[in-house]
């Protein structure tokens, strides 16, 4: 065993500080297990939220070493030997306590969505192409590490004004069904502030299932967004259309 020091955030929205505790590192320890050994030994009132230890709840979301990342999926063995490993809440929700924060926001913008409405004339033949296209989408568990990370969230602040990469995904899996029969477009334009984003891909980069947010769900709505509303042509011929 090799002892590691971990700076780990505490406090509450009042203030707080880094704490530093050695930790006994141990082979195939992940983050999520220092914090345990932290909370067992050192410091039993360390608010930490998490529930699976499997990669897939999205409850153990922090930053560590300024990264956001999931701490059950973060080995100790994948850190800089030797370095000191930093673990604080993600910034750019409200700080409840130590590690846990307030990602309420994220579940109020899920319910300005639309959900699932088939069209009426649906046979529920999909071709595989179209379920391979959806089903990537779905593997989402919620960490909300790509919501974090995001620049109009995280430098911004435009919470108001931005639904965010996580539920661009959502709507991106509602319009790209091949059986669903609203029409969201006008909510991406106008309420969830597609617009916004830059397509900076740092979203992409921190997904821990490894989605391609930016690639296959952000700019193929951008596009879909510029060919219903900005397209001159599409424009004149709606137009020409609607006078016959």
């Amino acid at each position: 065993m090799s002892s590691r020091v971990f700076k780990v955030w505490r406090g509450d929205k009042s203030g707080g500080r880094f704490v530093d505790y050695q930790v006994q590192a141990e082979e195939g320890m992940v983050v999520l297990d220092a914090i345990h050994q932290i909370q067992r030994t050192q410091a039993p009132d360390l608010a930490c939220r998490w529930n699976c230890k499997a990669a897939k709840c999205g409850s153990c979301g922090a930053e560590v070493n300024g990264k956001p990342r999931l701490m059950c999926k973060t080995r100790l063995d994948a850190l800089p030997p030797g370095e000191v490993v930093s673990v604080r809440p993600m910034r750019s929700f409200p700080l409840i306590r130590d590690l846990v924060t307030d990602v309420s926001w994220n579940f109020q913008v899920n319910q300005k969505i639309p959900p699932f409405t088939p069209r009426p004339d649906a046979t529920w033949i999909m071709q595989q192409e179209d379920v391979d296209r959806v089903q990537e989408f779905r593997k989402c568990i919620e960490c909300f590490l790509c919501q974090n990370v995001c620049h109009v969230v995280r430098e911004h602040d435009l919470k108001q004004h931005f639904f965010g990469p996580r539920f661009f995904v959502r709507i991106a899996s509602l319009q790209m069904h091949p059986m669903d029969g609203l029409d969201r477009m006008a909510l991406l334009k106008d309420q969830a502030g597609l617009g916004l984003c830059n397509v900076t891909k740092c979203c992409t980069e921190v997904c821990p299932e490894e989605i391609h947010i930016t690639d296959n769900a952000i700019i193929p709505m951008k596009e879909r967004v510029v060919d219903r509303y900005y397209d001159p042509l599409a424009w004149l011929w709606r137009k020409i259309r609607n006078a016959r």
